[in-house]
């Protein structure tokens, strides 16, 4: 387990739509391992593989030790309610800078483990939201994108200021 890098906003790399992982093999098994102490040294309770440069649709969550880690390989977002919830958010990508998010309360999505066995599931609240921020980022939308221009610009403009 080794802690990466991870590319600092507005790196262009976080615009990046990752590929699909085709390959479930000891390769994949490092880098969720990577992926987990990268998150837990930034701190933060999500990271996508693009966060560190690497362009595949793998991302690792840890809302709480009791809940434990989640690792989530080519997810898909199959349905999502219409019931709403704002939630602050924010990036390991960008930290320090958070705002709040309107996203669906609960979704239904699909993933594959690092075996690359399929798996179907739903997900509510806290738990949706962190899967629905981190599988934008491994579609290349960067959590800014879902706030008002207004409030975008505010947080850049913040953003750059504590960078000097």
């Amino acid at each position: 387990m080794s802690i990466r890098p991870i590319l600092r906003y507005p790196h262009p790399g976080l615009k990046t739509v990752c590929a699909p992982v085709t390959a479930f093999d000891a390769s994949l098994a490092a880098l969720a391992d990577d992926l987990l102490a990268t998150m837990r040294a930034a701190p933060g309770v999500g990271i996508t593989a693009a966060h560190i440069g690497v362009f595949l649709r793998v991302m690792v969550l840890e809302l709480d030790s009791a809940d434990g880690v989640r690792l989530y390989v080519n997810p898909a977002i199959i349905w999502r309610s219409q019931e709403t919830m704002i939630h602050a958010e924010g990036s390991v990508s960008m930290p320090g800078v958070t705002d709040d998010v309107t996203r669906p309360q609960a979704i239904r999505f699909r993933y594959q483990d690092v075996d690359g066995r399929m798996h179907d599931e739903a997900a509510e609240d806290f738990l949706a939201v962190c899967i629905q921020h981190e599988v934008d980022q491994l579609d290349g939308i960067f959590w800014l994108q879902r706030l008002s221009r207004l409030k975008r610009d505010r947080l850049v403009k913040k953003w750059e200021k504590a960078q000097g």
